[in-house]
């Protein structure tokens, strides 16, 4: 009988020594520290052994725990993407084996584990504290597990497979539920072909249903967190079998919208397509690469040859070893918060990464981290106001309209809450729900670095005094634009250097809106025009929309007739930088009305100076 495809011997070896080269160059590549997205909260919840966001992730969460606990050395978030970069190599490893059972084709499982493993977006989410390298894991494993039952050749080799496939898909489950449209295709395939070979029976059904129950275990963390209470972030009440649903069922983002992130995991399929295709190419002269070493070499080669050219492109964007920014976008953030903050959080950016350096690293215990989105859930304050020592909370749910609901529970606006909160200085990062403005009956927002702190009305903006007293907070040192534009590490970037402006523009908006007498208007205009003028020239590479500003303050103070400053050199500079700004900014929808002001202005400046000759 001749050998099946996939039976060489050596091939699990050379599939654990794939997996190790692949773990090593995601290991060169890790982040030291908290990577963008989701991570920071995963991994929050891991070390607090709270509970994620929907669908909860309780393997993951798990998982991360024990290696936090176990590895003695790295951050705790270097920790965490160490653990991903380990479950991406795994799933190379198995993508390589599957192709080569199939195939019996070095090359080819080589092919498939290089074309998956270093593509962008895996390489990208491998190396970062995210659930996508675990499902990549499933994804394999359950690939594999299909070809080893249709390889088995007795009915009690597929009802062993068959068992622990099942239990693989409800563990799946424990982790990402994009693994439902795999599950949903091998699933009905297995069983058919049971019952086509006349092996499938009640029983044997209703053991298959409780090895996929046993898989889903995991999921009972989730209430018994839940119950305990302990973790100072969490997500949901997970305590009463409603609850629990709401969260499995990601009801709270939409229940199965499982399509956002499947290309990562269908990149697996195109994976084994791949390898599969140059298999068939070399199949066709398998019988001389057997009696041919050279061809053989060749055969590697080629496979290997496609691997290294993925690492070449593929490492300058996904190296993310010397990269901290999202590391120190936050602490920047907490380091230039007075004593005792609060600050109310709003979105991914900084949320997440505050909440791993605020609960898992120690830093800046003294301020409060409260979340705007999560008051609005009922759950959130019956579950986390024991953790949030020192806040009051007029209510048990933000609401916009204050009262109480049909079920008894008693709303509070964000005025409401800054007025029993008085005694604490009160920071929104980054901006406020755009639902409640109640806050504007007695509170200002006054820039501070890239939040925005929140002051009362009474209290008259004093420009001198503000940027002497926020002038310390803008030391980012990163170089603007130099990273990857799709990168949380350029969201981070471009938010601190959009922060270097704020407190000009404010100063400006405040001159152009205010109802104030010309002398302090004239005061206003003149402290905007010093800042744009001192950040413009201090910095050559800066956000393209700092040209425009500069240049309509400048316009602004040659409006003013001050008699410091030179009418033409405003112009030129009011011209420069409105050319600089449409150069670089093509799809503004002003550009042609920026144009055609620039024309004016240069005929206006050509006049000046021809006056000037005379």
């Amino acid at each position: 009988m001749g050998r099946q495809p996939g039976s060489r011997p050596g091939a699990a070896g050379f599939a654990g020594a794939l997996g190790a080269a692949v773990a090593a160059a995601y290991a060169a590549t890790l982040p030291p520290s908290v990577p963008g997205g989701d991570s920071g909260e995963l991994i929050t919840a891991a070390y607090e052994l709270g509970v994620a966001h929907p669908p909860g992730y309780p393997l993951f969460t798990l998982l991360a725990r024990l290696v936090i606990g176990l590895l003695p050395f790295g951050s705790i978030a270097y920790r965490v993407n160490l653990l991903c970069s380990l479950l991406g190599a795994a799933a190379a490893s198995l993508l390589y084996y599957t192709v080569f059972r199939l195939s019996g084709s070095y090359a080819g499982g080589i092919l498939a584990a290089g074309v998956f493993s270093f593509s962008r977006l895996t390489w990208q989410w491998s190396i970062a504290a995210e659930v996508f390298s675990l499902n990549n894991l499933f994804v394999g494993l359950l690939m594999l597990l299909a070809v080893r039952f249709e390889e088995a050749t007795t009915a009690k080799e597929r009802s062993e497979i068959s068992k622990v496939g099942a239990f693989c898909c409800g563990l799946s489950l424990c982790n990402q539920h994009t693994i439902t449209l795999y599950v949903l295709c091998i699933v009905p395939w297995v069983l058919f072909q049971l019952f086509k070979g006349k092996e499938l029976s009640l029983g044997y059904l209703l053991k298959l249903g409780l090895c996929f129950l046993a898989g889903l275990l995991p999921y009972l963390y989730l209430p018994a967190s839940s119950y305990l209470n302990q973790a100072r972030w969490t997500w949901g009440d997970q305590m009463t079998f409603q609850g629990f649903l709401t969260h499995f069922l990601r009801e709270e983002y939409g229940t199965f919208s499982l399509v956002e992130r499947f290309w990562m995991q269908s990149n697996a399929v195109v994976a084994v397509l791949a390898g599969l295709g140059l298999a068939s190419l070399i199949s066709v002269g398998n019988r001389v690469l057997e009696n041919n070493p050279l061809l053989y070499c060749l055969e590697w080669l080629s496979a290997a040859a496609l691997v290294a050219s993925q690492i070449y492109t593929n490492y300058s964007i996904c190296d993310q070893s010397s990269n901290y920014v999202v590391d120190k976008f936050g602490r920047n953030l907490l380091s230039s918060m007075p004593p005792d903050a609060i600050i109310l959080l709003r979105g991914d950016l900084p949320g997440n990464s505050l909440r791993y350096l605020h609960y898992c690293e120690g830093v800046r215990p003294d301020v409060t981290l409260v979340d705007q989105e999560m008051m609005t859930y009922k759950w959130y304050l019956p579950k986390m106001a024991k953790h949030l020592p020192g806040i009051s909370f007029p209510g048990r749910q933000w609401n916009p309209v204050e009262g109480i609901l049909p079920d008894g529970t008693l709303t509070f606006n964000l005025h409401h809450f800054l007025k029993v909160n008085k005694n604490r200085e009160a920071f929104a990062c980054i901006g406020l729900n755009e639902g409640d403005s109640t806050w504007r009956k007695s509170y200002s927002l006054w820039p501070w670095g890239s939040c925005d702190k929140l002051v009362p009305s009474g209290i008259v903006f004093n420009p001198g005094e503000w940027i002497g007293l926020t002038r310390h907070i803008y030391n980012w040192t990163e170089d603007y634009g130099r990273f990857d534009p799709t990168s949380w590490d350029a969201v981070a970037d471009e938010e601190m250097w959009q922060a270097r402006m704020k407190t000009a523009f404010f100063i400006f908006d405040l001159a152009e809106t205010a109802t104030v007498s010309a002398d302090i208007k004239s005061q206003l205009y003149t402290f905007a025009y010093d800042s744009y003028k001192e950040i413009i020239h201090s910095h050559k590479n800066h956000p393209v929309n700092w040209h425009k500003n500069y240049a309509i303050a400048c316009e602004r103070m040659l409006r003013l007739h001050k008699a410091d400053v030179d009418p033409e050199v405003l112009l030129s500079e009011t011209v420069k930088h409105f050319l600089l700004y449409t150069e670089k900014a093509e799809d503004d929808p002003q550009r042609a009305d920026i144009l055609q002001a620039v024309k004016h202005l240069n005929r206006e400046l050509q006049g000046l100076r021809k006056v000037k000759q005379m």
